[in-house]
């Protein structure tokens, strides 16, 4: 089966795969991705995401239990709203970096590692989308980091202020960049990629050039030109749909700009 395939459960590797929830849109793309890990000789399993409030993807995704864990890469609902379903049907403790969203366990730590379902993770905190975001990285024979949001399997991610901060996002990036070459990515939303430090680069530099775009705005619209102004310049090639979010965007830029003293 290729990306997208809705409510089957799609196998990436021996240890991993996906079933992608039924909710796209300009911003979830196809959809939210929730994986399923578990060694071939492990009965139990560690979700990732369970997605929207969407009972029936929420009931195959349990059918694929029994869970022993589920674990969350930030707080968009997207990813989690379906989060309080699925335990009352699982009965699985919740782990996240936010404590708030933790369920019988404790919160995240960044370089921890976990252990279950016969396999080894390893916490990395990669805080820019949101403030509460991490990757996974499964230390495993095929490597693979479970992305979230911060790096998408098509397009590139929203930062929006003010929960998202870009130099928070750019130092998360380099993280992702410094993993060996050839591990893949299996993010939140869109298909897998083949190298996630590739990708980190490729979204470094994009960013780069956003950033650049954004300060020639300013020397055309005057440094009080407001977020919407600047998306409309800098923004014209995207989808007006999501211009709000753009606008976000812009404003974490400018944030950007300003702690760095360019504003």
């Amino acid at each position: 089966m290729q990306h997208p395939a809705y409510g089957e459960l799609r196998p990436v590797t021996s240890y991993a795969s996906v079933l992608l929830a039924r909710n796209p849109n300009p911003m979830t793309l196809d959809g939210t991705n929730t994986w399923v890990l578990r060694d071939p000789d492990s009965r139990e399993c560690v979700i990732i995401d369970p997605g929207p409030d969407d009972v029936e993807h929420l009931g195959l995704v349990a059918e694929h239990g029994p869970v022993g864990l589920v674990l969350l890469t930030h707080h968009h609902e997207d990813h989690t709203a379906g989060v309080a379903e699925f335990v009352q049907r699982t009965g699985a403790p919740v782990r996240a970096l936010d404590p708030a969203l933790c369920r019988d366990a404790k919160p995240l730590a960044d370089g921890e590692p976990i252990t279950a379902a016969g396999l080894e993770l390893r916490v990395m905190t990669t805080a820019g989308h949101t403030a509460d975001s991490v990757c996974f990285v499964a230390e495993h024979d095929e490597p693979a980091v479970f992305t979230g949001d911060s790096i998408l399997g098509r397009g590139t991610t929203v930062v929006a202020h003010p929960d998202g901060n870009l130099g928070s996002y750019l130092d998360s990036l380099r993280k992702i960049a410094d993993l060996p070459p050839g591990v893949r990515a299996l993010p939140g939303h869109g298909p897998e990629l083949d190298d996630a430090r590739s990708a980190a680069e490729f979204y470094l530099d994009h960013r780069s050039q956003r950033l650049a775009q954004v300060r020639e705005a300013l020397s055309t619209l005057g440094r009080d030109a407001t977020p919407r102004q600047v998306v409309e310049l800098v923004y014209a090639d995207v989808d007006p749909a999501v211009w709000p979010a753009a606008d976000l965007t812009v404003q974490a830029q400018l944030t950007y700009l300003r702690e760095r003293g360019e504003l």
